[in-house]
């Protein structure tokens, strides 16, 4: 019992050890760090794993999507003869994707926020694993942004779709109430 205590105690002390010198090295961008956890879902770890592996130097990505792809959060596109063959995962930055998907499962439990909206919207159309990803994928743009303009996190708010797409939703309840038997005609309101 005591060999296996012993061999705990220097686990712990290498762990320590690891978290010292980690805390370290990442003081030259704690403010940076300071400003990626203010985003749903990520912890001072999570940030410092993303910083590690992307850098702060977002001028070697012409664009956030060139992240994304680097990053292995987009779908490939395996398509010939117009049938779609492949739309699994490209293969990407490992430590990066798992700890952004990881992210993103916390983020999304954040009730009123730009991500749990989205989670919810793509996860009745296309199933929880895809949405994720897709989520991560907007928590990696966002970053972009965030270290690119050195601007801290901005959330669009939960009501961000409904926002964007009036027309689209005022149709969508018009058809919904023309099947429950009601007469709609859409007028739109003058602008107050």
């Amino acid at each position: 019992m005591q060999l296996y205590l012993a061999q705990v105690d220097a686990l712990d002390a290498a762990i320590a050890a690891i978290d010292h010198e980690l805390g370290e090295r990442l003081e030259p961008v704690q403010e940076t760090v300071r400003r990626l956890i203010t985003m749903p879902g990520l912890s001072p770890l999570s940030a410092a794993v993303v910083i590690s592996e992307i850098g702060l130097d977002m001028s070697r990505f012409p664009s956030a999507a060139h992240l994304i792809s680097w990053a292995g959060l987009c779908p490939k596109n395996d398509e010939s003869a117009g049938k779609r063959r492949s739309h699994r995962l490209r293969p990407g930055a490992p430590w990066l994707k798992a700890v952004l998907v990881q992210s993103a499962w916390c983020a999304v439990r954040v009730k009123a926020s730009y991500l749990h909206a989205l989670f919810q919207r793509l996860k009745a159309r296309r199933g929880p694993r895809k949405a994720i990803v897709a989520v991560a994928a907007a928590m990696l743009t966002a970053i972009y942004h965030m270290l690119k303009r050195g601007a801290a996190y901005r959330d669009l708010g939960p009501d961000h779709f409904q926002r964007t797409e009036r027309s689209r939703l005022a149709a969508r309840l018009a058809r919904k109430l023309g099947e429950l038997g009601f007469d709609v005609t859409l007028t739109q309101r003058a602008a107050a």
